[in-house]
């Protein structure tokens, strides 16, 4: 069975569009992922970010969203649309699953509740499709993502934006924007497993 090729299936998804601009709502995990994100889309979606990501500590969360914001209101290439923020949501989600390895069943799991709650927003608020910048790190699997985005999408009656962001170098590009608007950067995905975990492998 072949690979479904995400970034693809996404091009030709604009290419369908025909210069006509739809509302996406795209699930923003962080300024730096977003940036490359946001400026492939811009051209063809008028995009919002969600910043949904209950399973970032408050401290950690509150410093990630103002450094989206500050991105967005620096280049104007999107707007954001504000959610509440309760960490007990996530903890509820990944009962069980606290001793799960990086990219495991709890990562499927936080994933799940992030493009649920972001499928669930589009639907409401009217938005065409809804995508999420989570395929643009090198250490996420695409194919899970999506086959997540998908089902949520079915679930609220929206369409799914596939992507693999990372593709077309799009990982990179992430890298040369933060460098350019001197984004903060963080060295693991947010949750107090993941930071556990880097802690760990540097000894501390």
């Amino acid at each position: 069975m072949n690979a479904i090729n995400h970034n693809a299936e996404m091009n030709k998804i604009i290419r369908a569009l025909q210069g006509t601009r739809k509302k996406l709502l795209l699930h923003a995990c962080c300024a730096p992922c977003s940036s490359a994100c946001i400026e492939r889309l811009k051209e063809y979606f008028a995009v919002t970010a969600f910043f949904y990501n209950p399973n970032i500590e408050d401290e950690e969360y509150f410093k990630r969203k103002a450094e989206l914001i500050r991105f967005i209101n620096e280049t104007g290439w999107a707007d954001i649309l504000d959610c509440g923020h309760d960490v007990a949501q996530f903890y509820t989600a990944v009962t069980g699953l606290e001793n799960c390895g990086e990219g495991g069943e709890r990562c499927l799991t936080c994933f799940k509740l992030r493009l649920e709650e972001t499928a669930r927003a589009a639907a409401e608020g009217g938005y065409d499709y809804f995508s999420t910048t989570l395929t643009i790190s090198p250490l996420k699997n695409a194919n899970a993502i999506n086959a997540i985005g998908q089902s949520a999408a079915q679930k609220y009656g929206v369409l799914w934006l596939p992507c693999d962001f990372k593709k077309e170098n799009g990982y990179l590009r992430s890298l040369k924007l933060s460098q350019e608007h001197r984004l903060y950067r963080q060295n693991y995905c947010g949750c107090v497993f993941s930071q556990n975990t880097l802690d760990k492998n540097h000894g501390t």
